[in-house]
């Protein structure tokens, strides 16, 4: 499936459903491969996972996730709708979104920010409404994705970048000045807000130009199971958290089927 910017192709698309969506796959198939023909880069793979939850109370219960591996560089989207089909025209416009930011980015210095005007962080393509989580009864939750990866430092404008590319609602990383393990995730009134294990003065960080507000709490000292308990009695969407028994931070999320992630620094 391999293109580029010369011989433009049709992507290969691996897709997978789960539920009951007659012609999915292949209207799937058809959309989203056709993004192989505007994009500059190769397209090394490309995955869709189309999942339809059956709770009749569920408003948009078509949940579309898709990655991409473009050459080297993962780009990641996730919508929710009524209909397969709706699902999958939204898919295809964020993907679109999320290239064109990679694009901006692509030959410039990683950490340096996307602009219009000198030091202008352009917020338009921040996703406007993200899907909401399947409302699983909170005794029939379970964490069933454990996810472990090396944080290596960055700054906060790098996690940014990442966070869009990625099209995730928060980070996990090391912040290169202090070392401490920190979240970087959608809040506040400038739409980022940040977190880390020790809350420190923003100019003991490295130098960032993202707008963003701090949180002035330290990531509380619990074991795992606190934390889920807490996580559902808050009805929030993620608790970074120190792991009591091992000393690190982690983030508990909650899934898109209603069940629970767990993230991990890798040893």
């Amino acid at each position: 499936m391999r293109n580029n910017a010369e011989t433009p192709q049709v992507l290969d698309v691996d897709v997978t459903t789960h539920g009951r969506m007659p012609g999915a796959a292949d209207y799937a198939r058809s959309k989203i491969g056709e993004i192989g023909t505007r994009t500059r880069k190769p397209v090394l793979h490309a995955r869709v996972r189309l999942t339809r939850h059956t709770d009749p109370a569920v408003r948009c219960p078509v949940v579309a996730q898709a990655n991409l591996d473009v050459d080297g560089r993962m780009v990641r989207a996730q919508v929710e709708a009524a209909t397969a089909r709706e699902a999958i025209d939204r898919l295809d416009e964020r993907l679109r979104r999320r290239l064109e930011r990679t694009a901006e980015h692509w030959e410039a210095q990683r950490g340096r920010l996307p602009e219009d005007n000198p030091h202008e962080w352009r917020h338009q393509s921040a996703p406007t409404a993200r899907p909401q989580h399947y409302p699983r009864p909170a005794d029939d939750r379970r964490i069933i994705r454990h996810k472990s990866f090396t944080m290596a430092p960055c700054t906060i404008d790098e996690a940014a970048q990442e966070m869009e590319s990625l099209d995730y609602d928060f980070h996990l990383f090391t912040e290169r000045a202090t070392g401490f393990a920190s979240v970087l995730y959608r809040g506040g009134p400038t739409g980022y807000r940040l977190a880390q294990v020790i809350a420190v003065a923003p100019d003991e960080l490295a130098p960032f130009e993202l707008p963003l507000t701090f949180s002035s709490q330290p990531a509380p000292c619990i074991t795992t199971e606190e934390a889920t308990e807490r996580l559902g009695l808050l009805g929030l969407p993620f608790l970074f958290f120190i792991d009591a028994a091992q000393g690190r931070a982690n983030i508990l999320y909650h899934r898109y089927d209603g069940h629970y992630g767990l993230i991990t620094p890798a040893d």
